[in-house]
C-alpha cells in the first residue's frame, strides 16, 4: 500500500470516530435542550461536552496512531507538534467545560429565582468571580505550555527573566492599576458590598448588577442602558445598595394640598388602597402631615413593599388614586393661592 493511502486511511479513521460521536451526542444534546422542567447533571454534561468531545477524541486517536503513519521526517515533526498543540487546547477547553458543569450544579443548588434570595446571591457572586478567575488562569497556563513547547520560546523566556529587569519594573508600574482592579475584585467577591442582582443607585442611576467581572462591573439601568464601572469604584466611592441585607423597602408619596382637606378621610382612603393591592406587603401603612408651608400642606404617604420594583409601581398607583379621590370628593382642597382685596 502506498504511503499516502496509508496515511489518509489513518486520518479518515480518526475523523470517522468524530463523526460517529457527533451522530450520537448531537441528538442527545438536542433532546436534552428541549427538557426545561428541572436540573439534570446528565443534561449539563451533554450540553457542555458534546462539541468538544467530537474534536478531542479524534485528535487523541490520531495522536495514538501517529507512530504508525508513514510521513517523512519533516512532515512528521510538523504534524506531531500541531497535534500536540491542538490536544493541549482541547484539554484546556475540557477543564473550562468541567467548571461550567460544576457552575450549573451550584446555580441549581442556590437558585436566585425565589423571593428571599440574599444567601443565594452572595454565593452566586463568589461563583461568578472564581469561575472567571480560574478560566483566566487556565488560559494563561495553556498559552505558557504551548509557548514553552518551542525551543525558541524557551530561550526568549529565559532572556526575559534574566536580562530585562528594568523593562519588568516599567511593566509593573503600567500594570499597577489593573492589578488594583483585580485585588478589588477579590475584595468584592468575598466581602460583598455588592452582589449579583443587587439594586444600586450609582452616579444618579437606578439599576441592577448584571455582571461582576475581574476588572469591571456592569449595571443594567432601568431603561435598558448599561452602566460599566471599574470594579474598584465600589471600593473607593460611596453608592446606595437597596438590597444589601434585604430587598424590602419603604415607598413614599408626597401630596401637596390646601389646609381645608380632611386628613382623616385621606388616611382611610390610603389604607383602603393598600389593602386592595397585592404590591403591598402588609407591614407599613402611614399617612401623616409632615410639613406646613405658607400656601400648602405636605402630606406623606408611607408604605412598605417586598422590593424596589413593587415599591415604584405601588407609589405610582397610590399617587394616581389619591389625586383622583381628592379631585372627586374635595376639589376645593387642592393647593391654591389666596388673594384678599382691600378697598
Amino acid at each position: 500500500m502506498p504511503d499516502w493511502i496509508w496515511n489518509l486511511t489513518v486520518i479518515l479513521f480518526s475523523i470517522s470516530i468524530g463523526i460517529i460521536l457527533k451522530s450520537i451526542l448531537l441528538p442527545l444534546a438536542k433532546q436534552q435542550s428541549k427538557k426545561e422542567l428541572s436540573y439534570s447533571i446528565f443534561r449539563s454534561i451533554i450540553r457542555h461536552f458534546n462539541k468538544i468531545f467530537t474534536i478531542f477524541i479524534p485528535l487523541l486517536t490520531f495522536s495514538s496512531l501517529l507512530p504508525l503513519t508513514k510521513f517523512n521526517a519533516s512532515s512528521y515533526v510538523v504534524i506531531s507538534k500541531t497535534t500536540e498543540i491542538l490536544i493541549t487546547l482541547c484539554f484546556a477547553i475540557i477543564i473550562i467545560r468541567m467548571l461550567r458543569v460544576f457552575e450549573d450544579y451550584l446555580y441549581h443548588r442556590f437558585d436566585i429565582s425565589k423571593e428571599n434570595n440574599l444567601r443565594e446571591r452572595k454565593i452566586r457572586t463568589q461563583i461568578v468571580f472564581i469561575r472567571k478567575l480560574l478560566i483566566t488562569l487556565i488560559v494563561v497556563i495553556t498559552v505558557s505550555i504551548i509557548l514553552l513547547s518551542f525551543e525558541s520560546m524557551r530561550k526568549i523566556g529565559a532572556g526575559l527573566l534574566t536580562g530585562v529587569g528594568i523593562g519588568g519594573i516599567i511593566v509593573g508600574f503600567a500594570a499597577q492599576k489593573s492589578l488594583g482592579n483585580l485585588l478589588a475584585g477579590f475584595q468584592i467577591a468575598f466581602t460583598q458590598p455588592i452582589r449579583m442582582d443587587d439594586v444600586l443607585i450609582v452616579e444618579g442611576e437606578w439599576g441592577k448588577v448584571e455582571e461582576i467581572n475581574l476588572t469591571y462591573v456592569v449595571l443594567n439601568i432601568w431603561d435598558k442602558r448599561r452602566l460599566v464601572l471599574p470594579i474598584n469604584y465600589f471600593i473607593e466611592k460611596p453608592f446606595q445598595n437597596w438590597t444589601r441585607t434585604t430587598a424590602e423597602i419603604l415607598g413614599t408619596v408626597f401630596i401637596y394640598t390646601d389646609f381645608l382637606v380632611p386628613v382623616e378621610n385621606l388616611r382611610q382612603k390610603f389604607a383602603e388602597l393598600l389593602k386592595g393591592n397585592r404590591l403591598w406587603d402588609g407591614k407599613v401603612n402611614v399617612l401623616q402631615v409632615t410639613d406646613l408651608r405658607e400656601q400648602t400642606m405636605e402630606i406623606r404617604c408611607l408604605m412598605s413593599c417586598r422590593n424596589s420594583g413593587d415599591a415604584f409601581d405601588l407609589r405610582c398607583y397610590v399617587r394616581e388614586e389619591m389625586v383622583k379621590y381628592i379631585r372627586t370628593n374635595f376639589p376645593e382642597a387642592f393647593a391654591r393661592t389666596r388673594i384678599t382685596m382691600i378697598e
